[in-house]
């Protein structure tokens, strides 16, 4: 206890000393944190330390410990006491920020709307957080799927930087803007781009904004799957994460206050320039599990770009044959999205995809089904039914159920029938979309061989090969040297009929001794898992595959 003629400040910067040495302890003393934070209580603080104390509180709990009602009850506290204070602005609005945030994650959003508005409209002379909370609101809306509401805010954010002339958080939401109303983002784009060219403000800024618009910009194009388009933006993205890590966040701070926001922190929009790239997978996924550990608290979006590297990770293996591998991450894969409460769809598409790779059909059925129920994004629909179609017609006597699920996908028939092979060579060919050009060139190769018109069918697989061993596309160089065969044969080609003979052994055997690999693995168990966490622990490794090989040869 403090003596009768110490200052109260003295007992309380002790306590508050003692609280911070064992929250930043290694490992962290949370337990002996938090004692020493609520000894502060004892003292009967006023009401400024006590408001301040049930903050510090509430954030220690929330953010490091499981007790999410303990830590609902300090920041409400914090929040009703702070609103009594005069100027005591950043405790009473960062108790609103953590404690709607708290709301969202215990489904409470009822709540967490009603708490943000309020701080929005006591905050209107506090610009920085005006801003935040306003970013706050929209993106719980934009979560909801309400992107006119999130749109309206992001308007009235933008009206409001306007007025108290932060030109730098202007741009940022007129950028946030611009990715929502996909109706105008061709000419927001160029005005957007503009913008950021000929503003003149802090470098880091700067060159921050110019890494978000070209972000947007490179996402744009990869969704439109123009990737011929997307290689001059690449590049200027990769430059400027270049030039911005040699500057300094210290060099020059905003004078004005609602323009102290990053909308990504530096080391992570190296990570985000190297995932739209997809460049140095392995190295880079090093890098990103290095910065996940001492940071995945703090830092969930980092597991977010873990989890989105692994899913272009886990396709690649799939289509260069190397299945084994791909297994492995995908155990990797499933854990990550479990233990961050991602969508369990994704782990059903993916098993399902490596139940396609090894001829599992009936598991890959019950995969792709069960990610079908799951999932309510529309394009990610789309691709779930495209592979289970593509289950349906490999099985060969699924007929009923393949025209069902072609009335799922087009219940109109509106769909153009003739020219799609064509049409999709033309498209991906001006895109430099090697693997559907490679795909499309095959599959008119093998028509025309049936069609009995070979010279056709030659001007289509040679090439087809080619690309295919670009890529590398194991499936597409197996299937095409199938082609090469039993084309020179038919020509009487015999020396490169023996050739291709040859190419089409040695890949068959590549691809048998992947499929025997990822068979006898444990993780190879993961093909019967639809419900639940993953089965740590349960996996019992098999003494052989006990899956068909008959198609791969």
């Amino acid at each position: 206890m403090a003596t009768s003629g110490e200052a109260p400040e003295s007992w309380y910067l002790a306590l508050l000393g003692f609280a911070e040495h064992f929250r930043t302890s290694s490992p962290p003393k949370i337990r002996l944190c938090v004692h020493c934070l609520q000894a502060v209580f004892q003292f009967k603080p006023p009401q400024r330390i006590e408001a301040r104390t049930h903050l510090q509180l509430g954030s220690v709990l929330y953010h490091h410990t499981k007790n999410t009602e303990l830590a609902r009850s300090h920041l409400e506290k914090a929040w009703f006491i702070s609103q009594q204070i005069p100027q005591f602005e950043d405790v009473k609005f960062e108790a609103a920020s953590l404690l709607s945030e708290l709301y969202c994650q215990q489904n409470l959003v009822d709540s967490a709307k009603p708490l943000l508005r309020k701080a929005i409209q006591i905050s209107q002379q506090t610009p920085y957080w005006h801003c935040r909370l306003l970013f706050q609101l929209a993106q719980l809306h934009t979560l909801e799927k309400d992107l006119v509401s999130a749109c309206d805010l992001l308007g009235v954010g933008a009206e409001y930087t306007r007025v108290v002339g932060s030109e730098y958080t202007r741009y940022c939401i007129m950028l946030l803007l611009m990715e929502r109303k996909l109706g105008e983002v061709h000419p927001l784009l160029t005005l957007c781009g503009t913008i950021v060219e000929n503003w003149q403000g802090n470098p880091i800024q700067k060159e921050s904004l110019r890494v978000f618009f070209l972000v947007l910009q490179v996402t744009h194009y990869l969704d439109a799957g123009q990737v011929k388009s997307v290689k001059p933006c690449l590049k200027q993205l990769q430059q400027c994460i270049q030039t911005i890590s040699t500057l300094h966040d210290d060099e020059i701070l905003p004078s004005n206050p609602a323009d102290l926001f990053h909308w990504l922190p530096k080391e992570h929009m190296c990570v985000l320039v190297y995932l739209v790239g997809y460049s140095y997978c392995n190295d880079f996924l090093l890098l990103l599990i290095l910065m996940c550990f001492p940071v995945l608290d703090s830092s969930p979006i980092l597991s977010t770009f873990q989890v989105i590297l692994l899913e272009h990770i886990i396709m690649c293996r799939l289509v260069t044959g190397h299945k084994a591998t791909a297994l492995q991450e995908l155990f990797c894969y499933d854990f990550l999205c479990c233990a961050d409460h991602l969508p369990r769809h994704c782990c059903g598409l993916f098993q399902g995809l490596y139940c396609l790779s090894v001829n599992c059909m009936d598991n890959a059925e019950a995969q792709f089904t069960a990610a079908l129920r799951l999932t309510t994004h529309q394009e990610l629909w789309a691709f779930i039914v495209t592979n289970l179609a593509s289950v349906y017609i490999r099985e060969g006597n699924r007929d009923q159920e393949l025209y069902n699920l072609l009335e799922r996908i087009n219940p109109d028939h509106n769909f153009p029938v003739r020219r799609f092979l064509r049409e999709t060579l033309k498209m991906s060919n001006a895109e430099d979309l090697n693997r559907l050009t490679a795909c499309s060139l095959v599959l008119l190769g093998h028509i025309f061989y049936v069609l009995g018109n070979h010279r056709e069918s030659n001007n289509m697989v040679v090439p087809a090969m080619q690309l295919a061993s670009k890529i590398p596309d194991m499936s597409v160089q197996l299937w095409s040297s199938a082609l090469l065969k039993d084309l020179n044969k038919a020509c009487g080609n015999t020396i490169d009929a023996h050739e291709a003979a040859q190419m089409h052994q040695n890949f068959s055997q590549q691809l048998l001794q992947d499929h025997i690999a990822a068979c006898s693995l444990p993780e190879h168990n993961l093909i019967s898992w639809t419900d639940g966490p993953p089965p740590v622990g349960q996996f019992q490794a098999q003494n052989g595959p006990s899956t068909s090989l008959a198609s791969l040869l």
